[in-house]
């Protein structure tokens, strides 16, 4: 049998976590209120959010950090460039940001860092120095000329567009391909919602349609499987071994745990 390593051992510690986020931060609110809730239900976590970074001064981070009590770290990306007279796009300039952001992180220990709703690319600097969690709206596993299909930004109005009847939410490790990563769990399914009087044919209807169900998504995918994807990976449930296969309670999954 492989050596197969947990992707957190539990008989280290609890697990210290950054929540990474540039918006609302939604993910990350219900990823600590489930923290919350296995305190209060069991008088302890498995994993602890110890500090909450965000690249952009307009989010919600500060009052997510006042709401859970915790410090946040901003150092806002646009002003970063803007400093540096080169556009957001230009992805050599990355790493200096994200080894500041690093060295303005190192106090917390965290050794997970949870994408939830980071809009930055993170360069390989920062991808090697946490391990990495992300949530995306779309069943990763499925291929097409042996690519997955429903990547990038537009994945539901994608698969909705492809005729897809359900759509699906999925965790997996953050790796250096945007959306590549080994995947950790995926969501049940949710039936696509087209409401009367809309067209997936119509670009303007399509547009209100994936709004929609995006929306729906995030309640049904997203808040469901990331906050127990965090807590089932600091219970030194996934493990993987020296080829890189992944494993929940010693058994594999090539496409990550699936909930009905």
């Amino acid at each position: 049998m492989m050596n197969r390593t947990k992707l957190h051992d539990p008989d280290n510690g609890e697990l210290k976590a950054v929540g990474l986020m540039s918006g609302s931060g939604t993910n990350i609110h219900k990823i600590l209120e489930h923290e919350t809730r296995l305190r209060k239900e069991r008088g302890n976590s498995p994993f602890r959010v110890v500090v909450i970074f965000t690249d952009n001064f307009d989010s919600h981070a500060q009052e997510i950090g006042k709401d859970f009590n915790l410090p946040v770290i901003t150092r806002d990306i646009k002003a970063f460039y803007k400093a540096h007279n080169l556009p957001r796009r230009d992805m050599s300039l990355r790493p200096d940001f994200d080894r500041e952001t690093l060295k303005a992180l190192k106090p917390f220990e965290a050794t997970l860092a949870i994408y939830g709703g980071y809009m930055s690319i993170a360069s390989r600097v920062f991808i090697d120095a946490f391990l990495g969690v992300n949530v995306h709206p779309a069943d990763l596993s499925v291929k097409i000329n042996g690519k997955r299909r429903w990547t990038g930004d537009h994945a539901v109005r994608d698969a909705i567009a492809a005729g897809e009847k359900t759509i699906h939410s999925t965790t997996h490790l953050v790796e250096p391909v945007v959306d590549g990563g080994r995947i950790l769990m995926i969501s049940g399914p949710l039936h696509v919602d087209i409401p009367p009087g809309l067209s997936i044919s119509d670009q303007d209807d399509l547009k209100e349609i994936e709004q929609l169900n995006q929306g729906r998504l995030k309640e049904a995918g997203d808040w469901v499987i990331f906050p127990r994807t965090i807590q089932y990976i600091a219970e030194g449930r996934y493990a993987s071994d020296e080829h890189g296969n992944l494993y929940f309670d010693n058994n594999p999954v090539p496409d990550g745990v699936k909930l009905q």
